[in-house]
């Protein structure tokens, strides 16, 4: 299973000609060059990229935590008509293909001059429009006792002042794995910043990477194993840190 990501990472450090010819672990020359040459080969620095990568991933976690979270407290926590019906309908979501929707969304966002913005990657994450990440913060915050709501309401509190001081604190874990999901899958998405973006300094990382292979010219691999190994760096080093909420919020969601 690890033996992909450690060849790319040998091929990252070895000349184009050694990376498919020696598919050793081992390169015979260390070819440092491959990181420097990645990072400026293209018309616009990496810098750049990462940085659109990172705006664009810190945006969305924020917006799905948010308000996955206030969906998620109305569905567990709050009464009002037609509650089973709009369960099953975001429920039902989940099982929509997101080509499905693709062209729709597109011709929607087309409309409204979004097309080569960040606002279409970046709006629907503000929209509680991710019914997996929902489901799994119902799934924790029916497990808290609902005496702590009815003490708070004798309290005087608001249901928004109950979600903010006693739900929240008490549901950093599940907030915690929704926002590893949600970081993890937006850093590596590839379709959605295909579609909606055009001018390469817009690009996110995954376009970027994609420039390296050309069909009509030269394919720079040794660069763009390079580029791979420093994209994935971010993932990896977010997960290490949080991976005990991880855990702790998948087994204490239901969803184990």
């Amino acid at each position: 299973m690890i033996y992909p990501l450690l060849w790319m990472v040998a091929s990252s450090l070895k000349p184009d000609n050694q990376i498919f010819g020696d598919l050793s672990l081992w390169p015979s020359t260390f070819d440092w060059q491959n990181y420097w040459q990645g990072w400026n080969a293209l018309p616009v620095s990496f810098t750049t990229f990462f940085w659109n990568s990172t705006v664009v991933t810190v945006l969305s976690v924020i917006g799905n935590v948010i308000s996955c979270s206030f969906a998620a407290y109305a569905f567990a926590r709050l009464e009002f008509s037609g509650k089973t019906i709009w369960f099953a309908l975001m429920m039902m979501t989940l099982m929509i293909p997101y080509h499905v929707v693709l062209i729709p969304q597109y011709i929607m966002f087309l409309n409204l001059g979004w097309v080569n913005t960040y606002l279409p990657l970046i709006v629907p994450r503000f929209l509680a429009g991710d019914a997996f990440f929902i489901f799994l913060m119902i799934q924790f915050f029916r497990q808290l006792p609902r005496e702590l709501d009815e003490a708070a309401m004798i309290d005087g509190c608001s249901p928004f002042k109950i979600y903010w001081a006693i739900i929240m604190p008490l549901s950093l874990p599940a907030m915690a794995t929704a926002a590893i999901f949600s970081f993890i899958w937006t850093w590596e998405d590839f379709l959605g910043p295909l579609v909606y973006l055009n001018d390469m300094k817009d690009y996110t990382v995954p376009l970027a990477l994609r420039m390296f292979i050309s069909q009509d010219s030269v394919s720079q691999y040794g660069p763009m194993f390079a580029m791979s190994i420093l994209s994935i760096l971010p993932i990896v080093l977010f997960f290490v840190l949080f991976q005990r909420l991880i855990i702790r919020g998948i087994a204490m969601s239901g969803l184990k």
